[in-house]
């Protein structure tokens, strides 16, 4: 999917880019950063520490909370026909335990999750997404600390104060282990930063990509 990405923005006539990317898109924008040191000038991660640090590192807590990341990972085609019986209602009972519950998106917005889960494929595509992540992702993770390998451009990390990350890791702490230059902080929300905290992650964007407006 990096590889797909990094194609996609060259085809677009980018051969470099900042990225800021939140959850399953930030753990690809992580790979991005890795594989493509040039492409990628800065990098903004929301609310997720490394693959490898998240898996190595579980808890009774950690594993209660994010159950999706060891649900979803069974053999075909077990989390497939579960879900696809109703996959309204996975969408809303993962959602909707957070922190801001589903309140924190707009109606529209639930009604187009619905939809893309409901496509023929999608609930297979989404398995087989995390199941790479605790396979083939972790394997990649590995040989990177072995070699030394880090994100060379500066990473700018941010989380929610009230979302599982904070309350079971230290996302500084882990995203310094393989990056060299690192900065970030708590913002006052649960896992969905673009929904819950707009405004704050629109002004650390401003702020870390160094965004002006035409006059």
């Amino acid at each position: 999917m990096a590889a797909d990405l990094v194609q996609v923005m060259r085809e677009l006539g980018h051969e470099c880019f900042f990225i800021c990317a939140h959850d399953r898109g930030a753990r690809v924008a992580h790979r991005m950063a890795l594989d493509c040191p040039g492409a990628v000038e800065r990098l903004m991660l929301l609310d997720i520490a490394p693959t490898l640090a998240m898996y190595e590192q579980t808890n009774r807590q950690f594993a209660t909370q994010y159950f999706h990341w060891f649900f979803l990972i069974q053999p075909e085609p077990l989390p497939e026909t579960l879900i696809s019986a109703a996959p309204h209602v996975y969408i809303e009972q993962v959602m909707g335990s957070r922190h801001a519950g589903l309140q924190a998106f707009a109606p529209q917005a639930l009604h187009a999750y619905r939809q893309a889960l409901a496509q023929p494929g999608a609930v297979h595509a989404m398995c087989e997404d995390y199941r790479a992540s605790a396979g083939i992702d972790l394997l990649h993770e590995r040989i990177d600390l072995e070699r030394g390998n880090k994100i060379a451009c500066p990473l700018r990390v941010l989380w929610g104060e009230h979302g599982v990350l904070a309350q079971c890791f230290d996302p500084l702490a882990q995203w310094r282990r393989v990056a060299r230059d690192v900065s970030g902080r708590a913002l006052p929300c649960g896992h969905y930063i673009p929904e819950e905290a707009p405004q704050a992650l629109l002004e650390e964007i401003d702020a870390f990509f160094d965004y002006r407006p035409p006059a």
